[in-house]
């Protein structure tokens, strides 16, 4: 059985449209799913980026795309109040449901999703939402905020030396899948196929940088 490693953040419409789809995409697949959540802002950060809703021409493309998307999925996705937010207080929530040496399950992960991107015009950093929401996880509760906010940091870091630039990204076997779209990909790379152990994998980082913009 493979396990595929799902780096997430709730912020991402495209993490949460990945998320609904994944058990469709991967049905009669033998496969574990370990959930890492992670800090996109310090992805962004360290490859001197900015997010797709942070780029004015592309912000109402990006809402657009991803309503649609949503609608072809057969999945009720609700913008929320503002967009971008910080993320932090669910990020270290999840972390916080996780037992110790493990990820947050895939029930934890949905309620964080569903509390983002099911509720139109909600606030997801509403202090009563959000105290709802703990309310709602505290069973599955088992580390102090402290641990939390650490394992957070350790797992950010974890995925940038590992190569990940945004999310959702899934790795399988050393080999990272981006994006929501990438789901076929990533279904091929489960089943084995042999295009990954080719060439053309490794063949792209001998392609010469042409230019470099100031």
């Amino acid at each position: 059985m493979k396990t595929i490693r799902f780096y997430f953040d709730p912020i991402s419409p495209y993490a949460a449209l990945a998320f609904w789809r994944l058990p469709e995409v991967l049905a009669g697949r033998s496969y574990a799913v370990d959930y890492l959540p992670i800090l996109f802002g310090a992805l962004l950060k360290a490859n001197a980026s900015k997010g797709p809703a942070e780029i004015p021409a592309k912000r109402d493309w990006t809402y657009r795309q991803v309503l649609w998307l949503a609608r072809q999925q057969g999945v009720d996705l609700r913008l929320p109040a503002a967009h971008p937010f910080n993320p932090l207080a669910l990020l270290r929530l999840a972390w916080a449901c996780a037992p110790d040496g493990l990820t947050p399950s895939r029930w934890v992960v949905e309620r964080l999703f569903d509390h983002v991107w099911r509720a139109e015009g909600a606030d997801p950093n509403d202090p009563e939402r959000l105290a709802q929401l703990a309310q709602q996880l505290a069973p599955q509760r088992v580390a102090d905020e402290a641990l939390a906010k650490q394992r957070l940091r350790e797992a950010t870091d974890a995925a940038l030396a590992a190569g990940v630039f945004g999310v959702p990204t899934f790795e399988v076997d050393g080999k990272r899948i981006w994006g929501q779209d990438s789901l076929p990909m990533l279904a091929a790379l489960l089943d084995g196929d042999p295009w990954f152990d080719g060439p053309d994998w490794e063949a792209v980082r001998s392609v010469p940088v042409g230019v470099v913009r100031a």
